[in-house]
């Protein structure tokens, strides 16, 4: 028996006027997916703990299988783990953004233009990422370049309690209200205010707004945690597994549990992210022994967040063409399978910021080919329609492995 699971970061949605109170969901052409709901297991499963933070690291970890409650150390030191960075027992390892900021001298009346630098691509974040290095890095403080407009900062001793905000969450925001606070806060926003003297008049930022871009002109500190303790999926499932992913958290989820991190060429963390690619991938894991494949695909999320509403509906539609067709297409040379479809959170258009909703979720077994009802269509409306809710999102692994 082969396991997948296809994950649509932030797929999941509310009503919209603009799509004539459908979600993108409802509004999405998906054959390929509509098609197996009709012989699937259909329901909402709640990936987000009462009173836990709605974020892709606390969702994620529930549905790799791992009790967030029980294994959350904070999101950045799962991208440490992805960068290949070594944490200490008293480091704190904190998400760092390259944003784009509105153009006000007062750093706190300055607006949260662009929390991705629009989507600077890593040859341009990381010389500005080791300018900043160069300049803030001290006995205790380590930057350290990523992969686009995510980073990470590495701080010795570094205060946990810190009140640290995302930066997609304030998405055309005034940021004054939403500055670091609290033990460590004071440091945390003299590197942010001292980065803007580094990157305002960076060479690579004015050729970026000479095409129209986005310039990176702050960094923006968040996400803040200590080195993750996570049990080894071979050991908690008996399966050898593989990720798939262009986001440092998941990869990092992956590694941390002792999977296979696969990268795959032109995959990007958006809309022109290599979909094909990624159920290529997929699908030579398989064939190459692996037991379990987890796909994940970011790109309606960053829509989401950006409030694209076109591309989000088409995000969707693209992981049905170009990810899940092929998927199903390969999986015929493969006996038997279990395929898993779900979000890990919404990120509504209304809001552009994650919420703590529960999510729909699908499994199809290769196993059962009747047809439960001809009219099942994945989404939000019908899989609340089957009265089927997993309470803790944990124990949604199990049920999709069948123990």
């Amino acid at each position: 028996m082969k396991y997948i699971v296809v994950l649509g970061d932030g797929m999941a949605d509310w009503p919209i006027e603009k799509l004539n109170g459908k979600t993108p969901l409802e509004a999405a052409k998906k054959p390929a997916i509509d098609a197996l709901s009709r012989c699937a297991t259909l329901g909402l499963v709640k990936t987000v703990p009462q009173g836990m933070p709605a974020g892709s690291d606390v969702a994620n970890l529930s549905v790799f299988g791992f009790d967030p409650k029980t294994y959350y150390t904070g999101r950045s030191p799962l991208e440490a783990i992805s960068m290949g960075l070594k944490l200490g027992e008293d480091d704190t390892a904190l998400r760092c953004n390259l944003v784009t900021l509105s153009d006000e001298e007062d750093f706190a009346k300055k607006t949260m233009v662009d929390y991705s630098s629009g989507e600077i691509t890593t040859q341009e974040s990381t010389q500005l990422m080791e300018d900043v290095a160069k300049a803030l890095n001290r006995e205790g403080i380590s930057f350290y370049p990523g992969i686009s407009y995510r980073h990470c900062l590495i701080w010795k001793d570094g205060s946990l309690d810190i009140k640290l905000t995302p930066p997609h969450d304030i998405s055309g925001k005034y940021i004054g209200d939403y500055l670091p606070k609290g033990p460590g806060g004071e440091l945390a926003l003299e590197l942010m205010k001292k980065s803007v003297a580094i990157l305002r008049d960076h060479p690579i930022n004015q050729k970026r707004k000479e095409r129209g871009l986005n310039p990176a002109i702050s960094i923006w500190l968040w996400g803040q945690g200590k080195k993750p303790s996570v049990p080894l999926f071979i050991e908690k499932y008996g399966l050898c597994g593989s990720v798939i992913s262009a986001v440092d958290l998941i990869k990092g989820i992956g590694i941390a549990s002792g999977m296979k991190s696969v990268d795959v060429p032109g995959a990007t963390g958006n809309i022109h992210t290599n979909f094909k690619g990624k159920a290529e991938a997929a699908l030579k894991e398989l064939r190459e022994g692996r037991d379990f494949v987890y796909v994940h695909i970011e790109a309606p999320d960053e829509c989401g967040h950006q409030g694209q509403l076109e591309d989000k509906v088409r995000a969707i539609e693209l992981i049905d063409s170009e990810v899940v067709a092929p998927l199903l297409q390969g999986l015929k040379e493969i006996d038997d399978y279990r395929l898993m479809i779900l979000p890990d959170h919404p990120t509504p258009i209304a809001i552009k910021t994650h919420c703590a909703d529960p999510v729909p979720f699908l499994i199809y077994d290769s196993r059962v080919s009747e047809t439960k009802d001809d009219q099942a269509v994945y989404t939000e409306n019908y899989a609340k329609g089957t009265g089927l809710v997993v309470e803790q999102g944990h124990l949604l692994m199990d049920r999709f492995l069948e123990l």
